[in-house]
């Protein structure tokens, strides 16, 4: 998820922690990280909204002045669908750190795959 360079400060902070999408369809999935500077953004969830479900509290909650603001930011390309996408942010050492706790887990799955195999050719 790309935001524009005037939100990144709040969404670092945790200050900014929805944002609206206009889509063709839904670009992140839930749970995964996606790239923001040094660090990442996690998404929390994402559901599909309708314009009247964009109000002026859910445009600056989204670090915007209004809902024309928004919008205006809101389109990526030709889309029609509108998202909420809720997520949070990810510090650097946070994310270094969770991406080799996941290699490590890997790591010991492809292990214990590994061992089951052999127990299961020696019977």
């Amino acid at each position: 998820m790309h935001f524009t360079k005037r939100l990144r400060e709040g969404v670092r902070s945790g200050a900014i922690t929805v944002s609206v999408r206009i889509w063709h369809g839904p670009r992140v999935t839930v749970g995964k990280r996606y790239p923001m500077e040094e660090g990442e953004i996690e998404v929390d969830s994402i559901e599909p909204i309708g314009l009247p479900d964009i109000t002026p509290e859910l445009a600056r909650a989204s670090g915007f002045l209004g809902v024309l603001d928004l919008l205006k930011v809101a389109q990526h390309g030709s889309g029609q669908k509108i998202y909420l996408v809720r997520f949070h942010y990810v510090a650097p050492g946070a994310a270094k750190k969770r991406s080799a706790e996941r290699r490590l887990a890997k790591n010991r799955l492809a292990k214990k795959r590994s061992a089951m195999k052999r127990l299961a050719k020696s019977d």
